[in-house]
Parts: structure tokens; C-alpha cells; sequence
């Protein structure tokens, strides 16, 4: 999650903001009077960018273009303004570019981008149809368009299905047909997705990247069975490229089916990235006695492993809770390199602590906590290291049951790295799991004067808002902050999902959580669910999400409450 608290679309940056430095071209030997008066403007805004204030930056070139009557300059205007959303002096600026500049496909893109800020469905579609008539290439410039906006932007929507039912988008690439299919996919236009899907089978049909869209299409409409099928079906024809085993397995992830993911991922090519996702799944899977093969497959390291083996091995020996082995991996580690250090002395923390060697196991985290950086280069990472030495310590103060030496923790880390983000958020949650909310919300209300646009603030807070209190409207406003930010992300939407829930809205709620369970395989998320579908008098359904609920952890306090409210077998 970005905390920054001005966010700019990645998919827009490079487009809009990819230019040559208009304000040199101000500079020539001998330049005329109206690109002088341009010149303090132009630097206002180049300050105002670096500060991240987009809306003056717009406002400063606007003023520059319009002083000088450069197509440059508003073309750079019309871009920054964009970006910041300000409609008007896209507009304006925009105007002047038309005027000044020639015919081309950013300033086409730029035209059917502002239309869709401005709701103006026709003239979007219209420069959208310009832009894949003159090139075909440019379908990257129309995904960026349509991508521009949140994925419950009806706008968007709208143009996406209509330039595929006029047959306006690539067929005949599928690195090109995939990205508008994902598209409809994060927009929930599931038929539309269906049918692009298809189409896209009968021109490669032996794709594998077909079979796993069909899956997602199946598990989307809730039929696991039929996804699973498909992935079967995916695995055999996948090739020994990692990549695509990857992508498999994910997908069986994503399904709950550890197991075949993991020996998807077991059949390909081995590498140290695929042997540490194998044992990550097998944990999950619960299946130690496979994991325990290939701990064992995996020794001894070879004579040239970097040190990050040693690690996996140590985590693997940790899983299996084999403890003594894991801290003499740890300890086999000499000289790690500075990304390591610090991470593997939390390691050694979370060893001794589970071998009961908790006053070793403190110190060790306290060394963590007072370290210094030897060179102002290292100041970041060591600052890093200090917020995870304070927040592993509250971690084990936690599971020790010791809530006041878990609440001291956050208060020396927060005395030693004031406004620490981490840390004010980690207390946030404490607070709420010790059912404090005033406190709880107090922390959350501070991230957020420090950084009014935190994704993760927001979204506690509305959470918290909307469970744990009756102030379901200022939730709700909360959540579509961090919605509109992250539109994508399944934690956002599930809170979303949660907070219809409680002002009574059921089936806007069930369409949510349904959507945050498919991105956000969690088990709150299933628990919530559940009691939706129980409430709605849809048992059968409930008792589905409340076993996969249980599945993932049948000791989780969101499933344990959810059984409660619901008076559901446990």
C-alpha cells in the first residue's frame, strides 16, 4: 500500500509527464519576449511538481502556455492537470494544445482522458476510435484511458464494452487481448469478461493463459469446481517455464488448493524463489511431512550458496519447528551482507524466544532496537531496523499474553522513532484488539494528520468505525477514500462490503465481499461472508464460506464471532 500522500497513477505517469524539459527550451540564445515572461512560471511549477502540489503546478504551466502561447508548454499543462484532476485547466490548457500543436496520438489520449474525467461518454469513445484507427499499437494508450479511473467508474465501463462489441479492440495479440480482459475482470463486467474470454479461446486455443482466464471467469461466478477443472486442465499443457508455473500455481492458491500448487510449482524447474514458495504452501497445506522431504532434498547447501539459502533453510527448520536447527542455520551465516543482517538477527529473536530463551531472545531484539547507522547512507536501513526490532518485541510480548509489555514496546518505539507510521498503526490495532476503540481511533485519526491520504489508516479506521461503533456514514466515507485510492485492493473491499452490511444495504454487500474474497482469499473475509448470506436467509451458501473459512484458521476471532452472532454450527 502507497502512504504517499500524493499518489499518482502509475499507468499515467509515463504518458503524461514524459517530456523533454520545456523550461530549457525557454533558454535560447536569444529568446523572445513572451518565452521570457513564461520562464517564472514554468520554474513555480517545477518546484511545485517536486513538492508533489500537482494542482498549482497546473495552474503555473497554464499560465506560462497561455502567456506565451506555446504548444509545449500547454501540452505540459494539459498532462500535470490531468494527473491532478482539475477538469478546468485541462480544458483550457488542452484547448491550446489542439490550437498550437500538431495531430498526434498523446494528444488524442490526452482528449479522450478528459472526456472521461468529464463524463462525456461520446467524445471519449470518439478520441478512443481515433486513437485504434491510426495505430495499433496505440490499444496501451486506451488501456491507459480506461484504467485512469476507479474500476466502478460507469463511464469506463461503458466504453470498454462498446469498443469491444464493435470489434474496435486487438484479437490478434494476446499480450494485448489479456490486459482488456483483466479490465472487465476488475470492473465486475463478469459477462462481458465471459465473452471476450471466448472469443480470445477460439483464436488460441492451446494457450495455457486461456484455461487460467476460464478459471478465474469460473471461480469469479462461484464455481469452484468448474475453475478447478480448468486448472487441471492448465496443468497439462504447461510448459517448464517458471513463469507460467507460477501463474498456475497462484491460481490454485487463490482456490485454497495448497497442495497442487505447490507440486505444480515441484514439477518445473527448481530455483531458490520456487523452492521458498513450495515451502511456504506445504506450511500452509499443513503438509510437514512433504515439507520435511524437501528440507531435507535441499541439504547440504551447495558449496557456492549465497547466504539467502542458508536462510530459507533456517525458516524451513522454523516451519517445522525444529528449532535448535534453525538457530545453528542462522548462526552458520557469517558476515551477511547489511539487507540480511538485521533480518536475521529478528530471526534468531522469534528461535530463541520459542526455545524459551525469552531474556536472550529480548536482548537480542533490544541490540535490534539501539542500533546506530555508522554512515548517514545507512540511516534509512538502520532506521528500518529499529522500527522491526520494537515491533517483533510487541509481536512476542503478544504471544506471551503479556499485553502491558506489548503496549511498553510500541511506547519506546514510538519515544525512540517518533510518528513512526508502523508503530502508530501496529498500537492502533492493539488498542482495538484490547477493545480500547477511543484510543484505538486516536492513534488512526494521528496517521492521518500526518498523512490525510494513508490507504491503510483510512481503511482501519472506517473498519474499525463500521464494526466495532454505530457511525456507519463516517465509515462508509473513510473506506471510499481509500477505495477511490486503491480501488483493487480486496482489504478495502471487503470493509466496503462490511460497512453495507451494517447500514442494512445486503446485496450491495454481498457483491462486494464476494469480489474482496476472490482478490483477498482471507478468513475474515469468508466469516463476513458468511453471516451476510446467513442473514439473508442463504444458510447452505453461509455454511460453504464458513467452512472455507475454517480452512484457513478455525481459531480466528472474526470466525468465532461470526458463528456466534449467526447461532451457526460450530
Amino acid at each position: 500500500m502507497s502512504n504517499e500522500a500524493h499518489r499518482v497513477s502509475t499507468l499515467l505517469l509515463p504518458l503524461l509527464l514524459a517530456l523533454a524539459p520545456v523550461a530549457r527550451a525557454q533558454l535560447s540564445d536569444d529568446p523572445p519576449a513572451a518565452a521570457s515572461v513564461a520562464l517564472a512560471p514554468v520554474m513555480a511549477g517545477e518546484f511545485a511538481i517536486q513538492a508533489g502540489r500537482l494542482e498549482e503546478a497546473a495552474r503555473h504551466y497554464w499560465q506560462a502556455a497561455r502567456d506565451s502561447g506555446d504548444g509545449a508548454l500547454a501540452e505540459r499543462a494539459t498532462r500535470i492537470a490531468l494527473l491532478a484532476g482539475d477538469k478546468q485547466v485541462a480544458a483550457s490548457a488542452l484547448a491550446l494544445w489542439q490550437r498550437q500543436g500538431a495531430l498526434s496520438p498523446d494528444l488524442t489520449t490526452a482528449t479522450a482522458l478528459l472526456a472521461l474525467q468529464q463524463g462525456r461518454r461520446a467524445k471519449a469513445l470518439a478520441a478512443l476510435e481515433k486513437l485504434l484507427a491510426s495505430n495499433p499499437a496505440t490499444w496501451r494508450n486506451v488501456l491507459m484511458v480506461l484504467s485512469s479511473v476507479g474500476a466502478d467508474n460507469p463511464d469506463a465501463a461503458w466504453l470498454l464494452a462498446r469498443l469491444y462489441r464493435r470489434g474496435q479492440l486487438p484479437q490478434d495479440e494476446l499480450a494485448a487481448v489479456l490486459p482488456f480482459v483483466q479490465l472487465a475482470q476488475r470492473q465486475g463486467q463478469m459477462a462481458l469478461m465471459g465473452r471476450m474470454v471466448e472469443d480470445a479461446a477460439t483464436v488460441f486455443p492451446e494457450d495455457v493463459r486461456i484455461l487460467l482466464l476460464q478459471a478465474s471467469l469460473a471461480e469469479a461466478s462461484g464455481d469452484p469446481q468448474a475453475a478447478r477443472q480448468k486448472l487441471d486442465e492448465a496443468r497439462h499443457r504447461v510448459q517448464d517455464a517458471p513463469m507460467q508455473r507460477i501463474a498456475l500455481a497462484e491460481a490454485y492458491e487463490r482456490l485454497g488448493e495448497f497442495a497442487q500448487a505447490e507440486q505444480v510449482l515441484a514439477e518445473g524447474p527448481q530455483s531458490l524463489p520456487i523452492q521458498a514458495m513450495r515451502a511456504t504452501l506445504l506450511e500452509r497445506s499443513g503438509d510437514f511431512q512433504r515439507l520435511e522431504v524437501l528440507y531435507r532434498q535441499m541439504q547440504p547447501p551447495p558449496p557456492e550458496a549465497e547466504p539467502r539459502y542458508r536462510l530459507l533453510l533456517g525458516q524451513m527448520a522454523e516451519m517445522l519447528k525444529q528449532y535448535p536447527a534453525a538457530l545453528d542455520w542462522y548462526d552458520s551465516i557469517k558476515r551477511p551482507a547489511p539487507e540480511l543482517a538485521h533480518w536475521l538477527r529478528l530471526r534468531r529473536a522469534v528461535v530463541l524466544h520459542a526455545l524459551q530463551r525469552k531474556d536472550e531472545a529480548y536482548a537480542e531484539l533490544r541490540r535490534l532496537q539501539n542500533s546506530s547507522p555508522e554512515a548517514d547512507a545507512a540511516a534509512e536501513s538502520v532506521r528500518d531496523a529499529r522500527r522491526d526490532g520494537f515491533l517483533a518485541e510487541a509481536e512476542l510480548r503478544q504471544k506471551d499474553g503479556d499485553r502491558e509489555g506489548e503496549l511498553d514496546a510500541y511506547a519506546r518505539g514510538l519515544l525512540a522513532l517518533p510518528d513512526d507510521m508502523a508503530i502508530l498503526y501496529s498500537q492502533a490495532l492493539a488498542w482495538a484488539r484490547f477493545d480500547d476503540i477511543d484510543r484505538a481511533e486516536a492513534g488512526l485519526r494521528k496517521m492521518l494528520l500526518i498523512e490525510p491520504d494513508n490507504v491503510a489508516a483510512l481503511n482501519a479506521l472506517g473498519y474499525t468505525l463500521a464494526d466495532r461503533t454505530q457511525r456507519y456514514q463516517e465509515a462508509l466515507a473513510l473506506i471510499d477514500r481509500a477505495r477511490v485510492a486503491e480501488p483493487d485492493n480486496g482489504a478495502i473491499i471487503d470493509s466496503h462490503g462490511w460497512v453495507l452490511y451494517r447500514l442494512g444495504r445486503h446485496q450491495e454487500a454481498l457483491a462486494q465481499l464476494k469480489r474482496a474474497f476472490l482478490l483477498h482469499r482471507d478468513v475474515e473475509v469468508a466469516a463476513h461472508l458468511a453471516e451476510v448470506l446467513w442473514v439473508m436467509g442463504r444458510r447452505d451458501e453461509a455454511r460453504q464460506y464458513f467452512e472455507e473459512a475454517r480452512k484457513i484458521d478455525p481459531e480466528h476471532q472474526a470466525l468465532k464471532r461470526a458463528l456466534q452472532v449467526t447461532g451457526a454450527e460450530p
